[in-house]
């Protein structure tokens, strides 16, 4: 950026001298990819800082001090400050959203069992439109079961001090209010929420609701993991069960 006054150099028309002005000098200390808000898409960027200097007839004088750091776009040349990185590009957001539906959908299963064909092709068919095109009702089911094995991801069958099992657990043993599995929602869902508009955090719970339904009305230990489900979508208690009782609404 410079700002400066401009006067025309005698017997050369149409070409302008800097008087006095301040100048910008820029350095490039990063670069990477970004989405590019002006663009509308996926841009390379350079991370730039910048000092500024007093100027005379194109001579630099005083230092005016830093500028920056600013995110220049190296399609359309706009500067952004910092914080547009923090939106994440096309390609990582269908990944984050592809990631999210999986996760629910193995939660939901996880809460309520595989044994139903209609649930297990319900979950497939909502993994498959995410974009994982080759899920299969087996490589569910083996993900399940490796779930299952892992306590130190997602732990087993829970009970109480005196050994009475969890009202909540599910088929498969999981109990849905358990650390490990909430910790496994809210780190698939937490990051992408903020980048989707109320419609799209409302859909993907509604997408784990019908695979709950799939076989019937929720369980116990359902209704626990889509509690958990919105709740990671920053969605308020009361949203989150109006949205269940309408998924048992047929459209």
């Amino acid at each position: 950026m410079e700002v400066c006054a401009v006067m025309h150099a005698q017997g050369r028309p149409g070409r302008d001298r800097c008087v006095v002005g301040v100048r910008t000098v820029w350095r490039t200390v990063g670069d990477g990819e970004f989405y590019c808000p002006g663009c509308g898409g996926d841009r390379n960027y350079r991370r730039r800082t910048g000092r500024r200097r007093l100027v005379a007839f194109g001579l630099p004088l005083l230092p005016r001090g830093p500028v920056g750091p600013v995110v220049e776009c190296s399609a359309c040349r706009a500067r952004y400050g910092t914080d547009v990185l923090d939106h994440p590009t096309t390609i990582r957001f269908s990944a984050m959203l592809r990631d999210a539906v999986h996760t629910v959908a193995l939660a939901v299963l996880a809460a309520g069992g595989t044994e139903a064909r209609t649930v297990r092709r319900a979950a497939v068919g909502a993994v498959r439109a995410a974009g994982f095109v080759d899920c299969s009702e087996e490589q569910l089911i083996t993900l399940i079961e490796a779930l299952a094995a892992d306590t130190g991801r997602l732990p087993g069958a829970y009970g109480t001090d005196l050994g009475t099992p969890s009202p909540y657990a599910g088929r498969d043993g999981f109990d849905p209010r358990g650390t490990a599995l909430a910790i496994e929602l809210h780190e698939a869902l937490e990051p992408l929420a903020p980048h989707l508009a109320p419609a799209g955090r409302e859909s993907i719970l509604l997408q784990g609701a019908r695979i709950a339904l799939a076989d019937g009305p929720y369980r116990p230990a359902e209704r626990e993991v889509l509690a958990t489900v919105g709740r990671a979508l920053m969605l308020c208690p009361e949203d989150t069960d109006r949205l269940l009782a309408a998924a048992r609404t047929p459209s």
